[in-house]
Formats: C-alpha cells, sequence, structure tokens
C-alpha cells in the first residue's frame, strides 16, 4: 500500500485500530453537518466498513497523520474508481473541528491528487461538497476543482436545506496547475 508525506502530514492506509477515533469523529455534530452524516454508527458497524473497505480494489481509505506525533487527524477516500473511463470519487473529512483551516486538509488532497493522476493515471476526480460547507468549497475550488452541477436542496439537515455542488477536476487542469 502506498505512504505519502510532506513536512508536516503523511497520508497511510486505514486500519482497523482507527475506527475508535471515526467513531468519535462522527458523533461530532459540526463535522456530521458539513459531510451531511444523518446515520448513527457503532464501533463494530465501522470496523466491519474498514475490513471491507481493506478488500475493496477499486477504493484507497487513508488517514491523514501528523509527522511530529503521529496522530490521525482525518480520512482520506479515493473510491469508485473507474480503470476504463480513468475516473474515481473523492471524500476527505478531518477529525476535529479544531484541525480545520490550518491547511492540513489542503495539504492532504494536494498529496492525492498527486498519486491519482501520476500514479493511477485516473483522467478526472470527482467530489460533491454541500454548500454551507464554505471552507471546503474554498479549499476545493483552490487547489483547481471546478463546480460541474449544482443540485438543489439535496440535503435535509435538521430542517436545514442545503444544495449538494459537484465538483471536478481533470488530469489537463491538474497539469496546468504544476
Amino acid at each position: 500500500m502506498h505512504k505519502f508525506e510532506n513536512l508536516e502530514i503523511y497520508l497511510r492506509p486505514v486500519t482497523i485500530e482507527d475506527a475508535q477515533l471515526l467513531l468519535a469523529s462522527v458523533q461530532i455534530e459540526e463535522i456530521r453537518y458539513m459531510t451531511g452524516t444523518t446515520a448513527d454508527f457503532t464501533l463494530e458497524q465501522i470496523q466491519q466498513h474498514i475490513l471491507k473497505c481493506q478488500k475493496d480494489t477499486s477504493r484507497y481509505d487513508f488517514a491523514i497523520c501528523l509527522n511530529s506525533n503521529h496522530q490521525m487527524i482525518g480520512e482520506l477516500v479515493i473510491m469508485d474508481i473507474d480503470q476504463v473511463h480513468k475516473t474515481a470519487g473523492f471524500r476527505i473529512s478531518m477529525c476535529h473541528i479544531g484541525l480545520t483551516d490550518q491547511g492540513y486538509g489542503t495539504q492532504a488532497i494536494s498529496l492525492v491528487l498527486e498519486f491519482v493522476f501520476n500514479t493511477l493515471n485516473l483522467e478526472q476526480l470527482e467530489l460533491e461538497v454541500y454548500s454551507h460547507n464554505q471552507r471546503g468549497l474554498h479549499v476545493y475550488q483552490k487547489l483547481g476543482f471546478k463546480i460541474v452541477d449544482i443540485i438543489k436542496n439535496a440535503l435535509n439537515y435538521k430542517g436545514k436545506h442545503s444544495d449538494e455542488i459537484k465538483m471536478l477536476m481533470l488530469r489537463s487542469d491538474y497539469d496546468q496547475k504544476c
């Protein structure tokens, strides 16, 4: 499995030992809202999900970790990899709101973009972000993702409606930024 790093963070495969932290993160109300998570999970469900993902060759699940102390601070997934059409989906979530706005997510995405376009040799990477997640939207646009569709009122989270914004990065856009 692959490992990627820069001066502050590294990405490593998610392991069963990460399940407790992932469970804790999906119980934080602001993270649930930012990601549109409405279901509740048990530790066993998360452990089973990790084991299933480890066997799935159409995805990579990465833990975002600090170089300084090896603490896992987030999760990043490349999923639905289609080698025929050279496409994949993408999602990222930090484990604590206090870890946002420090550049870790931007760094992690940058490491993954290099992997997606230079190692996996894909032509496009897709993601969805909810309109209320302005931090995420800003980072994705800064890195070169472009809005390709907006689905109005796609999320009803505790009575609050948000649009789902579909974004895309093409290899040609990535190559121009490098």
